[in-house]
């Protein structure tokens, strides 16, 4: 009813409505547990991405196109768990689900914008490899340092422009209902919760959706498809088996951030899908991956492992 909705806005505005999140349900006695394992699991994300950070800034010799690349995986990666975390463990110590609507808007904007950089970062690393496999007397020409530059910039300059404007599309809408049947704040979960139609934001959010996810696909089958048949028909040395295991690594990566993105998305847009399932994907993408990446890119990338493993030898005997 229209006083009800009159109701929500106290200051007349609509950026002063407080939305409640759904509940977390946890019993009394799980509250501290719950607190202490996410602290312990955000702080594991963001000490293995920032590891991976340091190490290839403070390395000369990995400072090649593609770690260059790989470094904004995950800075990517601390910034998707940061627009979780904070916010869940300020719900899970108080036991109070609610947060402002400018706050909502921004854990969404930020939750998008990771979700399309994942996808663009990982697509731009398969056409390094497939650069470096298929054509390595011209990977020095085509991966200049100002291109690399211009790939990075124009990367994350298309991917915020684009999650801007999905945002700014719900600006105009007045909220009818403050709870959220979520447990964090994206698109979908927003759109809901609008009085007016919103066929506008669904058409974009649909495009945006397909454009991210066919152009990721696209690439990255392309440039497999042909790194298999370059690896196939050139004999195999010692580099060639190198680079299939790094995109061996790459792909699973992408397929695993592929399925965690769609479905969660695809779910919103079906009645079928059980509410639990979506809710849990909803976070499960802003938590595997940024704890997976850095483990995968960190471990199983020997430049990197070794670095890694040489500086904390260094630092235990320092301490000695």
């Amino acid at each position: 009813p229209p006083s009800a909705v009159h109701d929500m806005y106290p200051n007349g505005s609509v950026l002063s409505v407080m939305l409640t999140l759904h509940s977390l349900e946890l019993p009394q006695a799980s509250i501290y547990p719950a607190f202490i394992f996410g602290i312990a699991t955000y702080l594991t994300i963001l000490l293995c991405n920032l590891t991976v950070v340091v190490t290839i800034c403070e390395n000369r010799n990995l400072h090649k196109p593609m770690y260059i690349l790989l470094l904004n995986l995950p800075i990517n990666d601390a910034m998707g768990a940061t627009s979780l975390f904070p916010q869940l463990m300020y719900s899970i110590w108080s036991q109070d689900r609610s947060i402002s609507y400018p706050a909502c808007l921004f854990q969404g904007f930020i939750v998008h914008l990771y979700g399309g950089a994942s996808h663009i970062i990982l697509t731009a690393m398969a056409f390094d490899r497939y650069i470096v496999i298929c054509f390595p007397l011209r990977y020095g020409a085509i991966m200049t340092t100002s291109n690399l530059v211009r790939i990075i910039t124009v990367m994350w300059l298309i991917n915020f422009i684009i999650i801007f404007v999905l945002f700014c599309l719900l600006m105009p809408y007045k909220i009818c209902q403050t709870y959220m049947a979520e447990l964090v704040c994206y698109n979908p979960s927003l759109m809901k919760i609008m009085c007016e139609d919103t066929t506008v934001n669904n058409i974009y959010g649909l495009f945006i959706l397909c454009l991210y996810h066919c152009i990721s696909l696209s690439v990255v089958a392309f440039t497999y498809i042909h790194i298999l048949i370059t690896c196939v028909t050139n004999k195999q040395s010692d580099a060639k088996i190198k680079a299939l295991q790094t995109c061996g690594t790459h792909l699973m990566v992408f397929l695993f951030l592929e399925f965690n993105t769609f479905f969660p998305l695809i779910a919103h847009r079906s009645e079928n899908v059980p509410a639990h399932l979506r809710r849990v994907f909803s976070i499960s993408v802003l938590v595997f991956p940024p704890i997976v990446n850095p483990l995968i890119y960190g471990f199983k990338t020997k430049e990197i492992r070794q670095k890694i493993v040489s500086c904390f030898k260094r630092k235990i005997s320092s301490v000695q």
